[in-house]
């Protein structure tokens, strides 16, 4: 299993030493920091499962270090602020701006490792909840995208509804009846042809000509393989 990546930032060198150890002893792969500026350069270039953040670092503080790796190309990386700053102000600070977490300093290592387990169990919750994978397609639900080989495709609203639909209902055959109210909703008055019309569409998108990925059922619908 792929070890789990932790950025650690922190100006206080044996904080980092003492969470870097105790983390890589619990099977984490563990990258340190002291400063705000570095912080937000690493995020950017790198992928972590979870940055472990102190408030009061050097240049820029922990919350400014915060909002930017939020706002860094839609990353949504869980975070839990680390900080001898303990007042009610400063958690709903850290909380409101987007920490995931809050733990005031000093604290105990079988805590802090306890809320990593708790906060990367709701982020894998989470993706998998807005991650569908369908053979080598890959559905994101909350980015609205979809992926095959990685390369993104460009989906119209309804073609990428009309895929997660089925995506979901991976399996089930959709008539055409229930995927029309379901996309177009009661107030559209158009026939069943339409459903015909934008699956053509898709399966020309995603390249499934052959009917790899969504089999047509004669008479009934369509469903996902």
């Amino acid at each position: 299993m792929e070890k789990r990546r932790v950025l650690v930032v922190d100006d206080e060198q044996h904080i980092l030493e003492l969470i870097q150890f105790n983390l890589e002893s619990n099977g984490f792969d563990v990258y340190t920091c002291d400063n705000g500026e570095d912080a937000v350069r690493i995020a950017n270039n790198e992928e972590f499962d979870l940055i472990i953040l102190d408030i009061m670092l050097p240049g820029i503080d922990g919350i400014e270090v915060c909002k930017r790796i939020r706002d860094i190309n839609g990353k949504n990386i869980p975070i839990i602020m680390l900080t001898a700053k303990g007042e009610e102000n400063d958690k709903i600070k850290g909380l409101d701006i987007g920490a995931d977490d809050y733990m005031t300093k000093p604290f105990s290592i079988r805590e802090l490792l306890a809320r990593i387990r708790a906060v990367l169990r709701r982020t894998d919750k989470k993706n998998n909840d807005n991650i569908i994978k369908v053979k080598n397609l890959i559905i994101d639900i909350e980015k609205h995208e979809v992926k095959k080989d990685n390369a993104l495709l460009e989906l119209t609203l309804k073609e990428f509804e009309l895929l997660k639909m089925l995506a979901k209902n991976k399996g089930k055959v959709l008539s055409r009846d229930v995927i029309l109210d379901k996309i177009w909703g009661y107030e559209y008055f158009g026939d069943t042809r339409t459903v015909d019309v934008h699956i053509r569409h898709l399966r020309k998108k995603i390249d499934d000509n052959d009917g790899i990925f969504i089999e047509t059922v004669r008479g009934v619908g369509y469903k996902i393989r």
